[in-house]
This record gives C-alpha cells, sequence and structure tokens, in this order.
C-alpha cells in the first residue's frame, strides 16, 4: 500500500508552513478543526506580527483571539498558544520538550500536534491521527475505531516504524486528492483492490 502511494506522492511531507520549531506547534494547534490550507494563509501574516515567542507570550488575548479568528475555536486556540509560549519561554528557554510526555502538557497539545513535533523537528518517525489518517485507516480496513489514540497504537502494530512519519503524511496527501470524506474518488484509486470501502461497494 505504503510502496505503490509513493509513487503517486513521491515525498510526502508536513503540510503545514513554518520556519522555527514552535511555529509548526503553533500552527498545529491553530489546524484542529481547520484546514492546513487556511492555517497557512493566517500563518503568514501571524508569524511576521508575532515574530518570537516572547511576543506570543506577551500578545494581547482579544488582539490574538482576533488574528487567527478564521481558523475556529479561535477563543481557546489563542489561550493555547499564548500559555503554551509562556511555559516555553519560562520552563523551557524557548526550545520544545523533546518527548510526548512532556508535549502534550503543553495547553492545546495533544497527541497528534505532539507526534508532529517529535516526526517534524525531531526526526523520529511518528504515526500522527489527524482526521485523513482516521478516515482512511478505518476504510482500508487497518482499523476499527474512531479513538485517536488506539489509532495510533493499532497502526503501530502495522506500520513499520521507520515508515511511520511517511505513512502518516501519505494519508494526508491522499485523503485530499483521492479518498475524499464525502465522495472518494474510488475509480481512480490505486489502492482500491485492497481497500475495505472499495470491496464493500461492489
Amino acid at each position: 500500500m505504503i510502496k505503490e502511494l509513493l509513487k503517486i506522492y513521491p515525498q510526502p511531507k508536513c503540510t503545514l508552513n513554518y520556519n522555527k520549531p514552535y511555529e509548526l506547534l503553533i500552527a498545529t494547534i491553530l489546524a484542529a478543526q481547520s484546514t492546513d490550507e487556511r492555517v497557512n494563509k493566517i500563518t503568514a501574516e501571524l508569524f511576521k506580527k508575532y515574530p518570537t515567542l516572547e511576543s506570543f507570550a506577551e500578545a494581547d488575548l482579544s488582539e490574538l483571539e482576533n488574528d487567527i479568528k478564521p481558523v475556529g475555536f479561535y477563543k481557546n486556540k489563542a489561550k493555547s498558544i499564548k500559555e503554551t509560549a509562556r511555559i516555553l519561554v519560562e520552563k523551557y528557554n524557548g526550545t520544545l520538550p523533546t518527548t510526548i510526555e512532556e508535549l502534550v502538557k503543553l495547553k492545546g497539545v495533544g497527541r497528534k500536534t505532539a507526534n508532529v513535533i517529535m516526526a517534524n523537528i525531531y526526526g523520529i518517525p511518528s504515526i500522527i491521527v489527524d482526521t485523513h489518517c482516521m478516515r482512511l485507516s478505518n476504510r482500508l480496513g487497518l482499523v476499527n475505531s474512531k479513538d485517536a489514540t488506539k489509532i495510533e497504537l493499532e497502526l503501530r502494530d502495522i506500520v513499520e516504524p521507520q515508515l511511520y512519519t511517511i505513512f502518516s503524511n501519505l494519508m494526508v496527501y491522499h485523503g485530499r486528492a483521492v479518498c475524499k470524506a464525502i465522495k472518494p474518488k474510488c475509480e481512480v484509486c490505486t489502492i482500491k483492490d485492497v481497500c475495505k470501502y472499495f470491496k464493500a461497494r461492489k
């Protein structure tokens, strides 16, 4: 399955734009219940307005809320970003924690966000269960669950460890291009022959 998808998407990468490690953390917090495309539009201006972690930590909350309003759930996300920035400055000297356990203690950071950081900042292969990974993994028949943590653990037993991040990114690419939420394009899918969803439609 991975081999076939790599023929179509040879270099699957994180689709959020960032230049600094903490920018990826903030972008991933913003991406919850929103599209990466929308987040990238917002962060293009956001990271100019707030060029340091300190500037996020010291930001006026209502102003920050307004800056990120288009992503939805902006009030909670603004609080999370401001508080997380403060903790990173005060406790971690501006660097990101290096373990899942420490990352998930940050405001607004769950296992998905933590795995994004582990994979893209620290280069540790990680299963990232976003909406695409959850949908495709279930459709393909790899898992049968809506619980993100359970899906992550089950996929760890199925996918070769060195391919964790590649697999996760492929799910995003394929989910956007072919295996869409509403109308999946099964007729053009190159892995339909091993897909539980497609076989059930026949």
